[in-house]
């Protein structure tokens, strides 16, 4: 069977399988730059795919509530065995259904209801399960809320603000710091939020969904052994399935496992552990740390492209595989939302994201978040990466164009043909 052209396998539902085609095709013809976004290995794409989504598995290895589960056992204490020695942590949970449920499972283990929690604002780089209002998080507990510096004429400006982190840490007395983000293109370094949470009395939790695969290949600080407890997802700069996973030490072991069951969820998806367990194995060998750092190279060589175009880049450029652009100076008028539609038009998709103080609401936008982990994994380069912010910058410009929209995204159709992440006819090759 196929596992990427669905044919064989859905003849019978052949509505799905268009579908599915279609997917890959746009996957395989499209540039990718949404930063949580990934090409996983034609292995992790098996093991989703496995006989392992038919077995019900509540409870934990050795302590589980159905029968036959011996091999659910097998693979899930081996996606366990190899996250803790991937990050160099004495523990791992690996059956968070996301990042935003590690991260809930995490406030569970360590924070009561009703408790302060100090994390990073959602329109200056956090995430919704920082403490948004809208999200369960922003409901359970008190969260305040840090920010970054203003921005600076000579890019210094747009980083987390330390000081103000230190001061509302001081007069809020916080259980919790978190640190952190969903749209932060530096890297964050975990000593000072640990000297802080120390001088407070607080527990440190550090929120790795987006740098996970860069600190498994090197190419960021890690926070494991710095904070009490490490939550990421194996999706994006990781590139395995989609899920989260979470890392602490024994003395948090106990009360974190309990809080992802039966705290938050019943019968963990064994199918994607497994398929977790492969990602954790190939983030393991020598080639990944050379990924992680291509990963960085081709985003800074995607912002610099960009500074040529006119663009001005929140914190003045980047260190890890995440660019936010402030469409502002390159068009007043142009909006975040209006932006990504063309780009999706022309073969190229981002998402729409607001910049630090930003003057639209979070459906509108004045800036767009660009990522380099999916094309680095499909072979691209500086040099493809630079091409792609010429042609990003091509398509804004002649936005009311139709025939530069569909120029624009020929060209981009021409570049991913010769990247494409899952060629025909190499279903058995697993990427390394």
């Amino acid at each position: 069977m196929n596992t990427y052209d669905a044919d064989d396998a859905l003849a019978g539902d052949p509505e799905v399988a268009a579908i599915l085609a279609s997917e890959l095709e746009r996957q395989r013809s499209t540039v990718q730059l949404i930063a949580s976004e990934n090409f996983t290995s034609r292995a992790v794409l098996a093991a989703t795919a496995s006989v392992l989504t038919n077995k019900y598995s509540e409870g934990y290895p050795g302590r589980r509530y159905y029968g036959g589960n011996a091999f659910a056992d097998e693979v899930e204490s081996l996606a366990r065995d190899r996250a803790a020695a991937l990050f160099g942590a004495p523990h791992a949970n690996v059956q968070p259904h996301s990042g935003a449920s590690a991260n809930v499972a995490a406030y569970l283990a360590l924070v009561e209801p009703g408790d302060t929690i100090l994390a990073m604002r959602l329109d200056q780089g956090g995430h919704l399960t920082h403490g948004s209002p809208v999200s369960i998080t922003g409901k359970t507990y008190r969260f305040v809320s840090y920010g970054v510096t203003p921005a600076a004429d000579d890019g210094s400006g747009e980083r987390i603000d330390l000081d103000q982190l230190r001061d509302l840490a001081r007069s809020e007395r916080p259980r919790l710091i978190v640190a952190g983000t969903t749209a932060y293109s530096r890297v964050i370094d975990p000593r000072p939020f640990r000297e802080i949470a120390d001088e407070v009395g607080a527990l440190f939790m550090f929120d790795a969904a987006h740098p996970a695969g860069l600190i498994a290949g090197g190419a960021h600080p890690s926070p494991v052994g710095i904070a009490d407890v490490v939550t990421f997802t194996t999706h994006k700069t990781l590139r395995g399935p989609r899920g989260g996973a979470i890392l602490c030490g024994e003395e948090h072991a106990r009360a974190v496992d309990a809080a992802v069951f039966p705290g938050l969820q019943g019968g963990p998806l064994e199918h994607v552990i497994a398929a977790k367990a492969v990602a954790f194995a190939e983030a393991a060998r020598p080639e990944f740390k050379e990924y992680a750092a291509q990963v960085v190279r081709n985003a800074a060589a995607l912002a610099d492209a960009l500074v040529e175009e006119g663009f001005r880049l929140v914190a003045g450029g980047t260190e890890n595989h995440q660019v936010i652009v402030d469409l502002r100076a390159f068009d007043p008028e142009l909006t975040g939302k209006a932006a990504q539609e063309v780009l999706d038009r022309a073969g190229i998709t981002c998402n729409r994201n607001q910049i630090p103080d930003d003057p639209r609401s979070p459906f509108v936008t004045s800036g767009l978040r660009l990522g380099s982990a999916a094309e680095t994994t499909a072979g691209m380069g500086e040099q493809e990466m630079r091409e792609v912010g010429a042609l990003l910058a091509r398509v804004l410009r002649g936005r009311s164009d139709d025939e530069v929209v569909e120029r624009v995204r020929a060209e981009v159709a021409a570049l991913c043909g010769r990247f494409d992440p899952y060629p025909p006819g190499r279903a058995s090759e697993s990427r390394s």
